[in-house]
């Protein structure tokens, strides 16, 4: 079945992109709208809307009656009538100011008939974002007023110790593909180690969201079990992209239940990026696949910035083979086409391992493209990174979330801040 045109959203008439499947406002589910009858012209291709009928032009009214008088003034008072109850109507109407903010509020409908008993959640019971009283159900909505419900991965963050992360929907995709990891790794000699991985599910494969989230854990978990024993953090950064793969490749042979909105849609295997930092002592290591980056802000603003990580895209190569430079392979509608990812579709899988040791005090930012989409160069970075990063990490990641929301929020963000040492510590809790 073709899936309607629609313009504006049904249930909130907030404006669509073609092609979306869900609205990105309310969470309506736009594949289950159907077309419209025989007779009933829908949207123009290319989402223009019908022209409206214009209201019908009335006469004005005349100020004379038929006799050629003037037309009588009549009071509220002198036109009789009785109520519905059968009393009689009030001789005047008086407007003595605007209503008071409640006066004309009215309560949610009761789906479940009026002689039901009043919905009072337990104490401790999620509550709807909208009416403040309903429960939710196992499926995200409101049993009192029907709304659609926040996820709880719209907006996550978290802080472990110095380290901290952020991610959000953005405002025009209907749920949160990315995923991310932090840290803290016990090492044999009692120090730590600070890890943050960053991954970017591929909207086109199916279940983004899960492959990202499957591939940040088992990576996580892969090197919480090979830093303590002592593994170089390269080789164990390595090992965990792989392990990270293998945790994507086995959800394509899951079944996939429900498909929410996606039952006609055609099936292929999820997908995602990844990319990694590990500090350790002076050390940074950062590991990657995809187009999702590292870059490194000095403390210093008047040293260089950079960026740590070569996208696996159409424009790296472009530029890699000296057929365009870096601005006209940008500027191709072609450029973030992505030549490497995790998954079972995945031509060949090639972890990307760096290691560096910075001379100086400083940031590292691990982000999807949500981010860097926003502030491409590692000097545009710098601009936006709060001077006071390596002191507020949490904080940081919040503003850096704020600049691609502000800029247009087109794509799931996500960024993890590291400072550059960490503080002097023992391991932390990891989490």
């Amino acid at each position: 079945m073709s899936q309607t045109n629609l313009v504006t959203c049904p249930s909130c008439e907030e404006p669509l992109e073609p092609g979306d499947l869900f609205c990105g406002a309310c969470g309506y589910d736009l594949s289950a709208v159907p077309e419209p009858p025989d007779g009933r012209p829908a949207a123009a291709a290319g989402g223009a809307t019908p022209a409206r009928v214009p209201h019908a032009t009335w006469p004005a009214a005349a100020d004379r009656d038929s006799s050629g008088s003037p037309a009588p003034v009549q009071a509220a008072s002198d036109v009789p009538g009785t109520a519905s109850d059968g009393g009689e109507l009030p001789a005047a109407v008086r407007f003595d100011g605007p209503p008071a903010p409640d006066e004309y509020a009215l309560p949610s409908p009761d789906p479940r008939g009026p002689d039901a008993a009043p919905l009072t959640p337990a104490a401790g019971t999620k509550v709807c974002v909208a009416c403040r009283t309903g429960r939710i159900d196992d499926d995200g909505y409101c049993e009192n007023c029907g709304h659609a419900q926040p996820r709880e991965r719209d907006h996550m963050e978290q802080e472990l110790d110095s380290v901290a992360a952020v991610s959000d929907r953005g405002l025009r995709h209907h749920r949160n593909e990315d995923a991310f990891a932090v840290s803290s790794v016990p090492l044999p000699d009692g120090s730590a180690a600070t890890v943050a991985i960053v991954c970017d599910g591929v909207s086109s494969a199916t279940r983004p969201d899960e492959a990202s989230a499957a591939a940040a854990t088992a990576a996580d978990a892969s090197l919480l079990a090979a830093l303590p024993a002592g593994k170089h953090p390269q080789q164990a950064l390595h090992e965990a992209i792989v392990a990270a793969s293998d945790a994507v490749n086995s959800l394509a042979a899951e079944p996939t239940g429900a498909m929410e909105h996606d039952t006609h849609r055609h099936q292929n295997a999820p997908a995602c990026t990844l990319v990694a930092s590990i500090t350790v002592g002076g050390l940074l290591v950062v590991g990657w696949v995809g187009d999702s980056r590292v870059y490194w802000v000095p403390d210093d603003r008047t040293a260089h910035p950079s960026r740590l990580t070569e996208d696996d895209s159409w424009a790296a190569q472009m530029v890699a083979n000296g057929l365009m430079n870096e601005a006209q392979a940008y500027a191709d509608e072609r450029a973030h086409a992505i030549t490497g990812w995790l998954g079972a579709d995945a031509y060949e899988l090639e972890p990307h391992t760096a290691s560096f040791k910075p001379d100086r005090p400083g940031v590292v930012v691990v982000c999807s493209d949500g981010l860097w989409n926003y502030a491409e160069s590692a000097e545009e970075m710098a601009q936006i990174v709060p001077p006071d990063a390596a002191v507020r990490a949490l904080h940081s990641a919040q503003v850096l979330v704020g600049h691609a929301l502000d800029g247009g929020g087109h794509d799931n963000v996500t960024v993890a801040v590291v400072p550059f040492p960490m503080p002097a510590r023992r391991a932390g809790t990891p989490t």
